[in-house]
């Protein structure tokens, strides 16, 4: 069997991640994201994701998800927390999805009341993203974040945490605002009780220009590789279009909208068929948001390297 195929934890049968995009609405502006930018686009119109398609999304992963789906995580274009319905939405996954739940966050309005009721939801893992470990470097990174209150947000989750279900990560994405603070980071959220991710960063799928130009020069005399997300998630946007990548700002990864069809459906659709196939014979002819994208070469098959999806594991292990 291909190595770029259905085997391990990929399904053809169904994706084995539900990504679930809930807001274009952010309240930090990153220098690492293309919100900023996206924000003064035609692309953005302040979205919030209707609560009726995540229930079907979820009833979905319910009925044809089981043994196929390792987990549906709630993130978004913004800040997941700020969406109205976020609570009732996180408690329907939790109680009626039948597999692992996530929240990705950047902790900054996570005050006492918003954590107990993510600890109280019964939610198995809370991503907080916060990428530095020294006060005067987070406003820098974070732009509009003041990191003693994100600090203490997430010292209370994990607090709040000990004894639950629900596990803690926080993650830290390399670059050169931070650099040098790795170390430092990593030993005190470890001590504090969190899982610690280090990411590198990557282009955003081509909209961060500068990494996206530093990545394809270095790419310049390599040969292309598919990338798995066609092969391991789909992603229901804000729009409440499916698309097959989660980190599509400008709609160039979009399907179909989800009210006029299924998740199942679209996943063994004719369509993902010809996506895979592009990625396979390195055409994007048809595929161009694919053909023009760096961001294949971070991402991980499995048995790779480390991937999201084995830190997931690793948390369903406990």
């Amino acid at each position: 069997m291909s190595e770029y195929a259905f085997r391990d934890r990929l399904s053809a049968t169904f994706p084995s991640q539900v990504i679930i995009d809930v807001t274009e609405v952010c309240n930090l502006a990153c220098v690492h994201c293309p919100h900023p930018e996206f924000k003064k686009s035609e692309h953005y119109s302040a979205r919030y994701l209707e609560q009726t398609l995540v229930v079907k999304a979820i009833d979905e992963v319910r009925e044809h998800g089981a043994g196929h789906t390792q987990y549906v995580r709630f993130t978004s274009e913004g800040e997941p927390l700020i969406h109205p319905g976020i609570y009732d939405m996180l408690q329907y996954a939790v109680d009626r999805s039948g597999t692992f739940v996530t929240l990705t966050t950047n902790g900054t309005i996570m005050n006492e009341k918003r954590v107990k009721r993510l600890i109280d939801s019964g939610l198995h893992m809370v991503d907080v993203s916060i990428d530095a470990f020294f006060d005067d470097t987070y406003p820098k990174i974070r732009v509009n974040g003041y990191l003693p209150t994100t600090r203490d947000n997430v010292l209370k989750l994990i607090a709040m945490a000990t004894g639950t279900k629900t596990r803690v990560v926080v993650s830290f994405v390399q670059q050169d605002e931070n650099q040098g603070e790795a170390a430092q980071f990593e030993a005190y959220w470890r001590a504090a009780g969190a899982t610690v991710v280090l990411r590198n960063l990557h282009s955003a799928a081509g909209a961060v220009v500068p990494v996206a130009n530093i990545m394809r020069a270095g790419q310049a005399r390599s040969t292309r590789t598919p990338c798995v997300y066609p092969w391991e998630r789909i992603v229901l946007n804000p729009r409440g279009h499916l698309a097959f990548c989660p980190a599509d700002w400008t709609h160039g990864s979009t399907v179909v909208d989800y009210r006029t069809t299924t998740i199942r459906e679209t996943w063994q659709s004719q369509f993902y068929v010809n996506l895979r196939e592009a990625h396979l014979s390195s055409n994007y002819s048809c595929h161009k948001f694919c053909g023009q994208c760096p961001d294949w070469a971070v991402t991980r098959w499995p048995g790779e390297g480390r991937a999201y999806a084995d830190l997931v594991s690793d948390m369903k292990g406990h």
